[in-house]
């Protein structure tokens, strides 16, 4: 019996030491059994997280206290232990309790939640780098301008630009498209656990770490979403409208996200991925995309292959 028992135990525990596993070597993505929030990789993420396990210490109780009354009514004021039942219309105290409770609670929820809801509007400072995300079925485009061009874009409109903007700085497009397995081998994206299977992307967002990015988002034909849940971003992508958003990634890394607004029948088949690197590696990256973006990823997926590598060597 302590064998069996054991033996359980261990089919079910290897699977959570393999999934925490998974999450430390390739965290901003989804990993069997896993059950609680992606890791935070953006501070907005960190205050999401935050307020998620503020919020319990408020359900839990709630959900608590709810069940043990219902369950003391039902014991209490049975037909069998109550056969005369009470004719009381109402109760002054209980009513000014269960109205002054709620109120008050909401308050302890809704202060952080406007507070969390103002930070995701208003970055803390000029973003570095605007980034155009359009969606169609069943894939993205993202059209790219460093902060520089969109500023000297902005003077010249309004008449006061001093200098021309950096003809090196030009803006850069392209679409990304799932990942077919037949063609790993040739973008060099073996590796299903840093590249899975429905996430992966054959052009990723390509973005510097510790930047402020500014995400515009709108779609090409129906309604989408753009979802990067380790990132704290989800903004609708209406076609006509353009909605913005920001985020800062703290890590290095590739993290994946999905559209998360069903838009047809290949919905489950659209994903995002964003890649963050240095900020050398992304002005490099830059610079060689304006003129092939499939070298400019060519490159920066050897370059980062081979830092592994020798990092895993030593």
């Amino acid at each position: 019996m302590k064998r069996t028992l054991l033996a359980a135990a261990a089919t079910v525990g290897l699977p959570l030491a393999a999934s925490a596993q998974e999450a430390v070597l390739h965290p901003g993505q989804p990993h069997p059994w896993q059950i609680n929030l992606q890791e935070a990789l953006s501070p907005i993420e960190a205050q999401i997280h935050w307020f998620s396990n503020y919020t319990l210490w408020f359900i839990v109780p709630i959900t608590i206290l709810v069940a043990a009354l219902l369950a003391w009514v039902c014991f209490r004021y049975s037909e069998t232990r109550n056969p005369t039942p009470s004719r009381t219309s109402h109760n002054t105290i209980i009513e000014v309790v269960w109205t002054l409770a709620p109120v008050l609670v909401l308050l302890c929820l809704a202060i952080p939640s406007f507070q969390l809801l103002t930070a995701q509007y208003n970055p803390p400072r000029e973003p570095e780098l605007t980034v155009k995300a359009t969606g169609y079925q069943w894939y993205w485009g993202y059209e790219y301008q460093p902060a520089q061009t969109v500023a000297a874009a902005s003077s010249a409109v309004a008449g006061t630009a001093e200098n021309p903007a950096d003809p090196a700085a030009q803006p850069v497009s392209f679409l990304s498209y799932p990942l077919a397995d037949d063609a790993r081998d040739a973008s060099g994206k073996q590796d299903r656990a840093a590249y899975p299977h429905l996430l992966a992307v054959d052009n990723e967002m390509v973005v510097p770490v510790n930047r402020v990015v500014r995400l515009l988002s709108t779609g090409g034909d129906v309604i989408h979403s753009f979802a990067m849940p380790s990132l704290g971003v989800k903004v609708d992508a209406v076609p006509g409208r353009i909605n913005e958003y920001w985020f800062e990634a703290n890590r290095e890394g590739i993290f994946y996200g999905q559209c998360s607004e069903l838009c047809g029948q290949s919905h489950y088949n659209m994903p995002i991925a964003v890649r963050v690197v240095s900020q050398a590696q992304f002005d490099a990256w830059l610079a060689t995309a304006a003129t092939s973006v499939e070298n400019a990823n060519a490159q920066l997926t050897a370059e980062i292959a081979s830092t592994k590598s020798v990092v895993a060597s030593r």
